[in-house]
């Protein structure tokens, strides 16, 4: 720590503080990635798709218990008729803290992670950090691939993106476009399988959301099974997922991979969902070709190429676009075909077009959310101010040197204090700065039990953060107290060992009326709220707060941090998932620990749900190999529980397409006067309803030479 006066620039107090430390078939499969940890136990069977690890509490103990039920979980998979990819650790992912790795390995003597010894079993992605271990890297890999060979499973193993995998353990690829990038299967005896096709970015705080579009995950799919003759595919995630309490690691939001084709809270994410379906249900219907057929591959100028697979009575072919701006015109067998920027078009009998990776024909849906509480009234919160500690205690370390901040908090906590004392004697009338170098995430600091400000780093750039902050001192002793505190990583705060987040620990906590005490640092609220009727899924909008931690009935629904603005000047996240299995019949406690300061009095209990849905299908497009329709038609679908219950907009014509999401009015030059008409006799009243894209439906062509669509925006309630 160093003072110094700002007005000349010269250090007057530089010294090492003794500080106080606070304590199958061969088919081409489609496998989905779903988290245990991430999802309640209760909507398993709704949400049966892949799983991805249990939670190893310490040595030779683990827990299996609700949302960690492993066998259930499987069991359930195996009643839909489902296949299981099981991924084992120790080392899960890059966003589960330390990596999923149980904290308790740091404490076994001359241990190596990721290395050749006892306390590991199967690795994860190595290849990234195999170069760092040198010389033992390939031994590991050679170790641990025979380890698991030689439990004798009768099931094939798989290393993710090691090239170099020992037979008979299968290498695999991960990544966006494995159709480019994967060198392919290191054996002929192997089969090419993409083990994480990434659905979107997983969101850090401080960064803008990074999804992916339906059109180019398709594309994706689709290159791989023809380039790489692919016989496997796993959306990573095809879930999205929440990560309750400490589970995410350093600045990685709660909410995870929200984006995916189903969301975050289960809702179905569209187009993505529906496009990748026909997509699935194209291979499906080419399987014999793709898999017993004979392969050749053409060339029909320097960004297009086709793909032919073909048995003496099945053919498919894939006819390729890589130009991402202009429609390319080819002549494939006898037919001539329209390409569509950077997609592929998939060819039945090597001559019916039945997909296109580019026109997205599904519906679109707008996610809403609802408020259906406010907590608004300063009568119904209370608050517990934490305690700055300033003196040590009995679970305190002296000493005139750091500790490492996980071996000292094994990871119980994500707050650490040091405490120090400074006898201050004036010098001078400069301005007092304190300047503090930490390697934890934020650091919060405080003089004489007063707040004097914090400072954070960020995911794309870690190390240390430095805290310059003026300062005033009194003559003689100041306490120096510093919360440090790491995102993702007996010690702690109060309220955290007193549990005054349950209902019980709540109980014996002095709570005061909330009055004035808004937007400071280290203040605990609490409240209660009504479980909201129906079964849409619960979110809190904490965009009020700063940063923290919120528990629901004593469960922790993660950490927020509302106050880490991304370059776009939104947070990251502002809303946050209560799974209503956390929720009790009638009153809920809700708790909340607030780092930085903020207003609980605008935070809001919302209802999640697809309230518009819009699509529009031209009258040339392929229609739907999941329908009984002969012709293009319009697919509308609301969620479980609702149905459609106004038409904002439908157009039979040639409508304008950039303003149809808004719902105004967006009719062209041709418009059918029938529309609305048949759009609402068919739809009105149902959750779901297809309307054809024929002229006969709407009393004829009303423009003729003109291509036209049927375009409809819906509201579900």
């Amino acid at each position: 720590m160093l003072f110094k006066h700002t007005s000349s620039g010269t250090l007057t107090n530089l010294f090492r503080a003794r500080y106080v430390l606070y304590m199958e078939s061969p088919r081409s499969n489609f496998l989905t990635k779903l988290s245990v940890r991430k999802q309640p136990r209760t909507q398993f069977s709704e949400r049966s798709v892949k799983i991805k690890s249990s939670y190893s509490l310490m040595l030779d103990q683990y827990n299996f218990e609700g949302r960690y039920d492993l066998v259930k979980f499987i069991r359930e998979i195996h009643a839909q008729g489902l296949y299981v990819s099981l991924r084992l650790g120790p080392f899960v992912e890059s966003e589960w803290k330390y990596g999923g790795l149980p904290f308790w390995l740091r404490g076994i003597p001359n241990i190596t992670f990721r290395c050749d010894n006892e306390a590991f079993k199967i690795e994860n992605e190595y290849k990234l950090v195999e170069a760092a271990f040198h010389s033992k890297g390939p031994p590991y890999v050679r170790w641990a691939a025979a380890m698991a060979v030689n439990l004798q499973t009768g099931v094939p193993w798989m290393m993710c993106k090691q090239d170099d995998a020992p037979d008979p353990i299968i290498n695999t690829c991960n990544g966006l476009i494995c159709g480019e990038t994967f060198l392919g299967p290191n054996s002929p005896n192997k089969p090419a399988l993409w083990t994480e096709n990434w659905t979107s970015r997983y969101p850090v705080y401080g960064q803008d959301r990074r999804s992916r579009s339906a059109a180019d995950l398709a594309f994706a799919v689709a290159l791989f099974i023809l380039r790489k003759k692919g016989s496997f595919v796993n959306y990573y995630m095809y879930h999205g997922g929440t990560n309750f309490g400490r589970f995410a690691s350093s600045y990685v939001t709660t909410s995870y991979y929200d984006g995916a084709p189903l969301d975050e809270y289960g809702l179905i994410w569209q187009p993505t969902w529906a496009h990748l379906r026909e997509l699935h249900a194209a291979v499906k219907q080419s399987a014999e070709p793709l898999l017993w057929g004979a392969y050749s591959n053409h060339s029909f100028g320097q960004q297009q190429e086709g793909h032919v697979f073909a048995t003496e009575s099945e053919c498919v072919a894939f006819l390729v676009n890589f130009d991402k701006h202009k429609i390319s015109t080819i002549q494939f067998g006898e037919e001539v075909f329209q390409l569509a920027p950077k997609s592929i078009s998939i060819l039945s009998q090597c001559r019916e077009l039945i997909f296109q990776t580019g026109k997205i024909n599904a519906q679109h849906g707008l996610r809403t959310a609802q408020v259906v509480q406010s907590i608004n009234h300063v009568d119904r919160w209370k608050f517990f101010k934490e305690p700055i500690p300033t003196v040590p205690s009995k679970m305190s370390h002296v000493g005139n040197q750091l500790h490492e901040h996980l071996s000292t908090t094994k990871d119980e906590t994500d707050y650490l204090w040091y405490l120090s004392a400074h006898n201050y004697k004036r010098n001078g009338n400069g301005q007092l700065v304190l300047n503090v170098e930490a390697y934890a995430h934020i650091l919060h600091a405080f003089i004489n039990d007063d707040y004097v400000g914090s400072v954070h780093g960020s995911h794309d750039k870690p190390g240390n953060i430095v805290l310059k902050a003026p300062i005033s001192l009194r003559e003689g002793r100041n306490s120096i107290s510093l919360l440090c505190v790491m995102v993702g990583s007996p010690v702690g705060l109060s309220g955290e060992t007193n549990k005054i987040y349950t209902s019980e620990g709540s109980s014996h906590a002095e709570w005061s009326t909330i009055d004035k005490s808004m937007h400071l640092p280290l203040i605990w609220y609490k409240t209660t709220f009504d479980t909201p009727w129906g079964n849409d899924p619960v979110t809190l909008n904490l965009s009020s707060m700063g940063k923290g931690e919120v528990w629901i009935n004593g469960e922790s629904i993660g950490r927020y941090w509302v106050s880490f603005k991304t370059p776009s000047g939104q947070p990251s996240q502002s809303l946050y998932h209560i799974p209503r299995y956390f929720l009790k019949t009638g009153e809920n406690l809700l708790v909340l620990m607030e780092e930085i300061g903020g207003d609980p009095r605008q935070i809001t209990v919302n209802t999640m749900s697809v309230t518009r849905i819009y699509s529009s299908v031209s009258e040339t497009s392929t229609p739907s190999l999941l329908s009984r329709e002969k012709h293009p038609a319009i697919h509308l679908r609301c969620q479980k529980g609702k149905h459609i219950t106004d038409i904002e907009f439908a157009s039979y014509g040639n409508s304008h397409e950039d303003c149809i999401e808004s719902g105004k009015n967006c009719h062209g030059s041709c418009h059918a006067e029938m529309s609305e008409f048949v759009v609402k006799n068919a739809c009105l009243g149902r959750r779901k309803c297809v309307v054809p894209v024929r002229a006969p439906k709407f009393g004829g062509d009303p423009c003729p030479g003109i291509e036209k669509s049927l375009s409809v925006v819906a509201i579900c309630g």
